[in-house]
This record gives C-alpha cells, structure tokens and sequence, in this order.
C-alpha cells in the first residue's frame, strides 16, 4: 500500500471530511495506513465499526491502523484497547494535520470544548460525482434516543463566505451537483454574527455560484425550516426539489418523549405549504420504529403519515438502544415488535414510491450520471440510461419504463 486508505462508515458529513483526512494523510506523508472515519448513530452502527476495523487488519496486516470519527470519540479506550488498532483520533482531531504528523496512541479531546468548525476546503471527492459540502457540525438538542451531540459537539456554523468559496471550488473542478450537509443544518448560523439562517445561506451561494447546477440538502429539522428556505424553493429550481425530513414519528406522544421540537401538525404545515410553493416537491424522511412507550396506536399514526405526507425515501430503523441516553430507561418495545413495523413502514414507502415513479413514465428528466449509466434526477429517484455516458455529466432523459425499482430511459 502506497498512500493511505480511508475507509468512510455512516454519513454525508463523513465523507466530506474523509477527503479532508485524505489530504493531511498524503500531507503528513503515510505510508502503509488505513483510516477508518466511523459511525456511532445506532449500537448496530458500532457493532458495524468493530467488523470493519478487524476486516481491515485481515486485509492489511502490516499496516498502520488509525480509527477516529464518532465512535472513537465516544469511547477512545475502548477502541486503543482492541488488538488490530494502533491508533486513535478524535472527532476534532481528525481533521489537525499535526494528528497525522504525530505518534500518540490515544488523541481525543473533549468535543464540548471546541467552539469553532475550521474551514478547510477540498478539491472532490474520491469515486463521488455528487459533491458534499460542511455548513455546520455539532447540535445544541438533545433527543433523547440521540448519542451524536456528545460525539460532534455543540453547533457551529462555517461563515457563508467559505462555503461560497468550497462550493466554486468545486464548480470549477467539474461538480455539477452540491449537498448541504452537517449535523443540523437547519440550525445553521445561530452561532455567527447577524444570525443568518439556512435559507440566507442558500440564497447567497445560489447568487454567487450562478454556475453551480444543482444544490441539494440533507437532512431538515421540520421544527427548523425557515421562510427564506422556502422563499428559495419556490422560486429558484436549482434548489432541487426533494426535501429529506427528520421525522422520527408522527405521533405527538412519542415525539414529545423523544424531546424533538415538532409536532405532528406541524410537520404536516410544512410539507403543505412546500407543496403549495413548489407543487413538484417530494419528501423523504427519518423514521424510528418501536420507540420506548410507541403502542399500536402511536405506530399506527406515524404509518399514517406515511401515506398523508406521501413520502417517497424513507430511512427507517428499528429503535436501537443507545447507552448514555436518556431513552434507554424508558420501558422498551420487544425487539420483534420494532422489526415487524420497521418492516410495515419500508412497505409503505416502497408501494408509494413505486406509484410515484410509475407516473413518472412518459416525462423527461435531468439525470446526474453516476456510475453504470445510473444517476439520480431532481427528485433522487434512481435513473438508468441507454447508451454510453461520462459520470458526472448531467443528461435530459425521457423517461420510458420502471424496473426493479429504477426509472429507466434514453437521452433527448
């Protein structure tokens, strides 16, 4: 092995700053190394983690082996404790050239303590046609099903001017196509001078970068989303039209004991009012099955919403219980409970998304190549064309067919 391997486990954010490492790995000169940027967001996702890490070692058994990310922050000992690691690093520190540069077995600070997110800017992405962007890490709620604050921190906020900056950085090497992403972005610029929102954001870079083609968000507190976001939405369409939202549940009961900030009125004002804006709009969102306390009753509410909110891309995870939060001492839905509802939940979504993409024959799409001849059009439905195409290329397609759960179809 030349230079070192980074290995990204969980989210968007994640793979942002995994090229970030990648640049100070090559900096710091390793040879011989695998990093591995983990996830923490479920016990199943560190479990995950620990798989990884030892197919690492069985892969590369004279190499250096280097965990960081969320797990590692919450339990560095744990981890330096396992035999294929060598070395661990923080969250923060992951992303200090002078961590690569260095020889400590253990280096992790406390997350709590660090105020600032340092920009650093990239030039892509390693085999990735859709480019991520940090606007802010860290979270200043506290869910009480959630681990991540205690693994990203408190909020902060990247000034406008340096994500502008990244985002025409990456215009100008070839990216067509940009992701917002961070722990809670809509809880973006609290924290900075003048108390910009994410909507002022997205209008700025969409002013500033007239050639970005498509800028795409993560992630959206429904709790969160303010009137300027949805100002842009209605009347700029290189804001894509597909809205992902945290969710969670859909019954105010169980919201309330997750301590999330919306209800289940609210979440439905909002996707209405999108769709009164911007009537193509499309929604995914995050949901949890089998929460702490959720009866047949709240499940079936949050079902039901499903259908009402017509969500296309769901997320949906059984309740995994997460020590050091709050939810782990409530009385528990039977594992096979969470399961089973997961599952009704994913069917639900499959059989909406389907109707929907077959309505889609007949239309014609920008896609986004990837690889394959495979891509995703404004509306993050899957995409395979005929014919030979370049990834990164965007292509108008007339869409022609549905297969195993891809829109199919030929360029114009």
């Amino acid at each position: 092995m030349t230079e070192a391997q980074v290995i990204t486990l969980g989210c968007r954010l994640n793979a942002f700053e995994s090229e970030i490492m990648r640049g100070h790995s090559q900096t710091a000169g390793l040879k011989n190394t695998v990093i591995i940027n983990t996830c923490a967001v479920t016990a199943e996702a560190e479990r995950s983690t620990r798989k990884s890490i030892r197919r690492a070692r069985k892969q590369n058994p004279t190499a250096q082996i280097i965990v960081t990310g969320r797990a590692a922050q919450l339990n560095p000992q744990a981890y330096a404790a396992m035999a294929e690691v060598d070395r661990v690093m923080g969250n923060a520190e992951k992303l200090e050239l002078e961590s690569y540069l260095g020889t400590d077995a253990v280096v992790v600070a406390d997350i709590m303590e660090v105020r600032e997110t340092a920009p650093h800017l990239i030039q892509g992405f390693d085999d990735q046609t859709r480019a991520f962007v940090q606007i802010q890490q860290g979270c200043d709620h506290r869910c009480t099903f959630c681990i991540i604050p205690f693994a990203r921190g408190n909020n902060r906020s990247l000034a406008p001017g340096v994500i502008v900056d990244q985002v025409r950085r990456l215009v100008e090497n070839g990216y067509k196509e940009v992701v917002f992403t961070g722990v809670d972005i809509c809880s973006y610029g609290s924290d900075l001078a003048g108390q910009p929102r994410l909507g002022d954001l997205v209008r700025r870079l969409l002013k500033a970068v007239p050639e970005l083609p498509r800028l795409r968000l993560s992630s959206l507190d429904p709790a969160f989303v303010d009137d300027a976001l949805l100002d842009v939405l209605a009347s700029n369409p290189r804001l894509m039209p597909h809205l992902h939202l945290s969710l969670q549940a859909m019954d105010d009961m169980v919201l309330k004991r997750m301590k999330r900030r919306h209800s289940r009125s609210q979440a439905i004002a909002l996707a209405r009012r999108a769709r009164e804006l911007r009537p193509d709009v499309v929604f995914g969102a995050d949901l949890i099955a089998g929460f702490p306390t959720e009866t047949d009753a709240m499940f079936e509410n949050t079902l039901d919403a499903v259908d009402e909110l017509q969500l296309l891309h769901l997320h949906v995870f059984p309740y995994s219980e997460r020590q050091g939060t709050p939810a782990v001492r409530m009385p528990a839905v039977a594992p096979d409970i969470r399961k089973q509802r997961a599952s009704r939940l994913r069917q639900r979504g499959d059989q909406i998304s389907a109707i929907y993409m077959s309505g889609q024959i007949g239309t014609t799409s920008q896609v986004l190549v990837e690889k394959g001849n495979r891509g995703l059009n404004p509306y993050f439905a899957p995409v395979r064309l005929s014919g030979d195409h370049p990834a990164g290329a965007l292509v108008d397609v007339r869409i022609s067919g549905l297969v195993a759960g891809e829109l199919t179809g030929s360029p114009e």
